[in-house]
Order: structure tokens, then C-alpha cells, then sequence
């Protein structure tokens, strides 16, 4: 933990899944942060807990968050650098991000395995064109979202960016 300013400083692993819907939507998560009141837009995921892969976190987020099938993301994934705000800490790391496709339009979304502060946060699910990511009223994490769900898609390994969960 590193203090900068008045403002805490962590690095905390993290792993996230772009879930494409049929017509190539991105499901898209909105949280309030109950500290400041900002809102932001995240793909679903969250910590890799200690004897975890990040491929196995992103499977169990997705489940926790969404309740989607986790059989449906693949195991290539891309490393993104994020620096964001929440609950008065600055998270500055790397996060993986993994792409599951799902067969339907809009799949129904039930965050069965959220914890009690995540309900209370998250605010809604919307599955997003990517197209329209700069229309989104509140900040979108990380903001290069557009340019990791197309790297996921092509299914390529960019500039040096390891492969992960192989």
C-alpha cells in the first residue's frame, strides 16, 4: 500500500470478462461508489483471490456478478494497465480480460452471488454496442474498452501482451 497525497494506493490483481451477446453487444456493469457517489461502467469481474488463476477468477466473477455460464469464456486473455478511484483508493495494476461469446441477444443477467455492499452498489446491467461507448453518461473503465474487446475478438496477442490461463 503506497499513500499519495491523502489518497491510498493499491495494486490489486483483477479479472474481467467482455461478454459478447449474439448481435455483438458488450455487457456492461454500473456502480456507484458509496464513498464520493461517482458512477462508472466496468465489465463484470473482480479480485483473483490467492491459489487462483485469472482465468479461474474471471470464471467465478462472471458467475458471482452475472450468473452467465462460465463455460463460455476462453481461456486467451489480454493484460490491460488500469488506474481508477473507488471507495477512496487509487487500484493501479494490471488486469486480465478474458471474452465470453453467448448464442442469444441480450442473455439474462441475475447477480445472484453478489455480496450485500455489491447490490447495494451496482446499479444496472446494459449490454452496449461498442459503438456507442461514447454515449455512456458516466465514465467506462478501463476507457480503452473499444480497443480490448477488439484484441479479444481478433484473437491475437498485441505488442508483447502475454497470453493468459494456457
Amino acid at each position: 500500500m503506497v499513500r499519495v497525497g491523502r489518497m491510498e494506493q493499491r495494486t490489486r490483481l483483477t479479472a474481467r470478462v467482455v461478454c459478447l451477446d449474439a448481435a455483438g453487444r458488450v455487457l456492461l456493469l454500473r456502480w456507484r461508489d458509496p464513498v464520493d457517489g461517482t458512477f462508472l461502467w466496468e465489465p463484470p469481474g473482480g479480485g483473483i483471490e490467492a491459489g487462483e488463476t485469472a482465468f479461474d477468477a474471471a470464471r467465478r466473477e462472471l458467475v458471482e456478478e452475472t450468473g452467465l455460464d462460465p463455460g463460455a469464456v476462453g481461456e486467451y486473455g489480454v493484460t490491460v494497465r488500469r488506474d481508477v478511484r473507488w471507495k477512496g483508493v487509487r487500484f493501479v495494476g494490471p488486469e486480465e480480460y478474458f471474452l465470453a461469446r453467448f448464442a442469444a441477444d441480450r442473455p439474462e443477467v441475475r447477480g445472484t452471488g453478489l455480496t450485500d455492499g455489491e447490490r447495494h452498489d451496482l446499479q444496472e446491467y446494459a449490454w452496449v454496442p461498442v459503438t456507442a461507448f461514447g454515449l455512456l453518461d458516466d465514465p467506462l473503465q478501463p476507457p480503452e474498452l473499444a480497443d480490448v474487446v477488439r484484441t479479444l475478438s481478433a484473437g491475437q496477442d498485441p505488442g508483447g501482451q502475454r497470453q493468459s490461463g494456457a
